[in-house]
């Protein structure tokens, strides 16, 4: 038996259409770990519906960790190994990965050049977890510092504290 069909609700003038790009003045660029992640559309620009960050990421990659959000990566240069429930794949330009919501997983660069790729995570709310935790740049190409020791516990310990908050899980790492 199929659903009943239902009127489409009125579009909400409050809402308009966005064209950026990742270079216009005015964008949030964060400094997280050793990569530049620049928030195109934020939650509050999308009704909460989704965040779509450009992250350009030189080497390494986060922690493994799980959220309970659908995660995208659409890989623009360089290339990311992804481990994905103890699979890994390696993807590069053109190519893209779905990650579910609750699955384990972890990217680290493959390439030898940076990785540059769009992050969608639907819906939204990992943009202000990562403007909780990063440094605020200049530019998407602009590199974060390098924390002291102290500064890189001290960020640690935020992202620990209010992961479950973003509802979002660090994993131990594989052995």
């Amino acid at each position: 038996m199929s659903e009943p069909y239902t009127a489409l609700p009125a579009d909400d003038l409050s809402r308009n259409a966005t064209i950026v790009h990742a270079d216009d003045p005015g964008l949030t660029h964060l400094g997280i770990g050793a990569g530049t992640y620049t928030i195109l559309f934020s939650g509050e620009q999308t009704g909460g519906a989704y965040t779509l960050i450009e992250m350009l990421v030189p080497s390494g990659g986060p922690p493994p960790h799980r959220h309970d959000f659908e995660e995208m990566f659409y890989m623009l240069e360089g290339e990311l190994d992804v481990t994905f429930r103890d699979e890994q794949h390696r993807i590069g330009p053109g190519q893209a990965i779905n990650i579910p919501a609750n699955a384990p997983h972890v990217f680290r660069v493959a390439s030898a050049t940076p990785a540059r790729f769009l992050c969608l995570c639907l819906p939204s709310g990992q943009d202000e977890f990562f403007k909780l935790a990063g440094e605020v740049l200049p530019t998407r190409t602009s590199p974060p510092a390098v924390p002291s020791p102290e500064r890189l516990s001290e960020i640690r310990g935020l992202m620990m504290a209010n992961a479950l908050r973003f509802k979002s899980e660090f994993l131990p790492p594989k052995a």
